[in-house]
């Protein structure tokens, strides 16, 4: 009878240590903050330093280089990343769709585990975000300055608002150093951690004025010359449709660019407009990325010495990628890859050695599931994407995906973005443009964006779009009629129809966008 007690009491201990070894987890997410503006995955503007503070977080963690989001939009990139499920699973389409809260699924699966469970920042979801045990969150969109957010405790949502002072940057990292100074640290805690910069229009802290003030911004080369980039479903017939579809950095788009925002048309049309407003663009852009990153180093440093920084988990991402002026184009929502890469680096001294980088094909159904493992849970059925802690661990992924499946919904809604889906691949892209929107056109007067952008009611041309990422890692050669990819295009198509069926994403619900799928499928 001794010896099982002591068998009993070594057990329990070691379930008490295993327990107290459960690493605090934060998931740090910026709006629209692009890979292409973060030092560490060394693009154009990687030589003007932008961000020190992930640099070095990635140095001594690990960075993913092939982190693509499902629908490159606020809300269902959100959504895809708290359910661990692709839109149509998940319910959430576009920007207007509320996320049911009992599909809140990342913090109830970190509760059972035992895990104290916050968010602070954007949350964007709509609906309040119940499943935490602690919120603090701006309504909607929120603003730059001295904003508004929504507490838990402070009243019934969404009449539970409390003021601030200061740039939101600046005020949300010292609502989250403030949760962690007063957390139960008998518990791991988890917390998500979002700013609202670098979101469009990009309005930094006044302290930031003079930063890269006489600096010439690197510029693309596909801002102002790309002739063999897109197809009639992004140009139009003969181009007839450039000056429609896109929202430009340059005078190009008659009602949405940069001319229009920054300076009332009153640049010069052609190059020199392009080059005015992107300059004017990156610099805005910037300052809130420097924002962000020195208020990580201020959250870093804070960590370091509260004796949190070994045993806590730190994720860096965006919610997707950004347009920075590739193809004139500015905003996200398109399947190129400015606009689908997220940035993703994670960090753990404990589990995670330094010096990492990995060209793993993940997506944002994976990252609920992977840090359910890291909490020492299992992956719920429910979940369509996959964990991915073997690679975490220096090990290999068993049978992982080949390609990863895209979908944008909000057809021509507020970018003029046509509508469309794809799979990537790590060598290869094939995108369709299906451009029509999901809704019948008598629902359009219910929404907001009704009557507020031009032709929404309008089909845009049916093409396909394929890119050798290999050969043309910046997508300016659309190969789509080349003899030499024929046999490759046929193994994506069947892919791609491989994946809509698994993943739920088929056109059952939408026989009008199915019937020019179907139409077009041999073009």
């Amino acid at each position: 009878m001794k010896s099982v007690l002591i068998i009993l009491a070594l057990l329990s201990c070691h379930h008490l240590m295993a327990k107290k070894k459960q690493p605090n987890i934060i998931f740090i997410m910026s709006d629209d903050h692009t890979s292409q503006a973060i030092g560490s995955y060394g693009g154009r503007l990687s030589g003007l330093n932008p961000t020190p503070n992930l640099d070095k977080l990635a140095a001594d963690g690990i960075r993913f280089e092939n982190a693509f989001c499902n629908n490159s939009i606020c809300t269902p990139s959100r959504a895809s990343i708290i359910t661990g499920q692709y839109p149509q699973t998940n319910g959430v389409l576009d920007l207007d769709i509320h996320l049911d809260t009992a599909k809140q699924y990342l913090p109830v699966e970190l509760k059972k585990l035992g895990y104290s469970t916050a968010i602070v920042g954007k949350w964007h979801l709509h609906e309040e975000p119940v499943s935490f045990d602690y919120y603090k969150v701006l309504p909607g969109q929120g603003k730059y300055f001295n904003p508004s957010f929504l507490e838990k405790g402070k009243g019934q949502w969404p009449k539970n608002k409390v003021k601030s002072e200061g740039h939101s940057t600046d005020v949300i990292t010292d609502i989250s150093i403030d949760y962690i100074k007063n957390v139960d640290k008998k518990k791991p805690f988890f917390l998500m951690h979002h700013y609202k910069a670098p979101h469009d229009f990009f309005e930094y802290a006044p302290r930031y004025e003079d930063y890269l003030a006489k600096t010439e911004i690197p510029e693309p080369s596909s801002l102002y010359y790309q002739p063999n980039w897109g197809s009639e479903g992004t140009r139009g017939k003969n181009d007839s449709l450039i000056n429609y579809i896109g929202t430009s950095i340059s005078d190009r788009h008659m009602y949405r660019n940069y001319n229009t925002f920054f300076f009332e048309d009153t640049l010069s049309p052609g190059p020199i407009s392009a080059h005015i407003a992107y300059q004017e663009y990156l610099k805005r852009y910037l300052r809130c990325v420097k924002g962000i990153d020195d208020n990580l180093g201020r959250l870093f440093a804070f960590l370091k010495e509260e004796g949190l920084w070994e045993n806590t988990v730190i994720i860096y991402t965006g919610d997707q990628g950004m347009m920075l002026g590739e193809h004139d184009l500015q905003d996200k929502r398109w399947m190129y890859d400015e606009s689908m890469r997220m940035p993703f680096i994670m960090h753990y001294p404990k589990g995670i050695d330094p010096g990492m980088v990995s060209d793993l094909l993940i997506n944002n159904t994976d990252y609920a599931p992977t840090m359910i493992e890291l909490a020492g849970g299992k992956k719920p059925e429910y979940m369509q994407g996959e964990s991915f802690i073997n690679t975490l661990q220096g090990k290999e992924e068993v049978d992982w995906r080949t390609a990863t499946y895209y979908r944008y919904w909000m057809h021509i809604i507020h970018h003029y973005v046509p509508a469309h889906f794809g799979v990537r691949t790590k060598d290869y892209k094939l995108m369709f443009y299906y451009g029509k929107h999901y809704l019948p056109e008598s629902e359009f007067s219910k929404h907001y964006w009704g009557k507020q952008y031009f032709g929404i009611e309008r089909e845009t041309p049916h093409t396909w779009e394929f890119y050798d990422l290999k050969n043309d890692p910046q997508e300016l050669n659309n190969r789509y009629n080349d003899p030499e990819y024929k046999e490759i295009i046929t193994q994506l198509k069947a892919e791609l129809k491989r994946q809509r069926e698994e993943l739920n994403e088929t056109d059952v619900n939408y026989p009008e966008i199915q019937a020019i799928v179907d139409k077009h499928w041999n073009d």
